[in-house]
């Protein structure tokens, strides 16, 4: 069994037992959370697609942990002009593990 979850702007599609990195999320480590914008969930050939969101649908996830992603690096040059600028930036994420899927 998997489900289309949206969280952070973002979608992800999602089993349980997986480990996926989500935008982040403010709640504590171990904590347990459940994600109740669910788009779609499937069993095998069976698939139910909500308009937009599947009723009565949730995924029950656990908090592993908290972090930065890996320096992104912007450069922006202007050639013949003497002008460079560098920039960086670091996202920050939640691991979250997947417990339950209930449609």
């Amino acid at each position: 069994m998997y489900a289309v979850i949206k969280t952070g702007g973002k979608q992800y599609r999602v089993a349980v037992g997986e480990k996926i990195k989500v935008e982040q999320i403010a709640a504590d480590v171990g904590q347990e959370i459940v994600i109740d914008q669910v788009l779609a969930v499937g069993n095998g050939a069976e698939l139910k697609v909500g308009t937009p969101l599947v009723s009565g649908a949730a995924v029950k996830a656990t908090i592993v942990a908290h972090g930065k992603h890996d320096k992104v690096r912007i450069f922006k040059m202007r050639r013949r002009k003497h002008y460079q600028k560098r920039q960086g930036h670091r996202q920050q994420f939640t691991e979250l593990q997947i417990g339950a899927i209930t449609a």
